[in-house]
């Protein structure tokens, strides 16, 4: 059994990762990074998108992510690998999970853009 609900085509992930980027690289954006931020933020409700990475080991560690994302209705996604995620919010180490909290002045579209093709890959 694993955390990856759902597969996600290479030209989402890469849209997924330029929109990460966009939103990385706004001054007034917050990303959340870390399993225990992710986590966080999930249960608080700040998280607008999480994102995992589909290389975790042990996989055990991010079980509860998805469900927790169901629950309170909030989408998720995955990328590949960890240093892809990490690379995607422009941090210089590998990261197994994000989360979006503020995706910053102007990029409301890009987040809601993902968020759009997400859903639609889902039902």
């Amino acid at each position: 059994m694993s955390y990856v609900k759902y597969k996600i085509p290479e030209d989402l992930k890469k849209d997924l990762k330029n929109a990460l980027n966009t939103i990385a690289s706004s001054r007034d954006s917050k990303i959340r990074k870390g399993m225990n931020e992710v986590t966080k933020a999930i249960e608080r409700n700040l998280a607008k998108l999480v994102v995992m990475a589909e290389d975790v080991s042990p996989p055990e560690i991010l079980f509860h992510v998805p469900l927790l994302c169901d629950e309170k209705k909030i989408p998720y996604a995955y990328i590949s690998t960890k240093k892809e995620l990490g690379g995607a919010v422009r941090i210089n180490v590998s990261s197994s999970a994000i989360a979006v909290e503020n995706v910053g002045t102007g990029n409301d579209n890009v987040l809601g853009g993902i968020i759009k093709k997400l859903e639609a890959l889902r039902t």
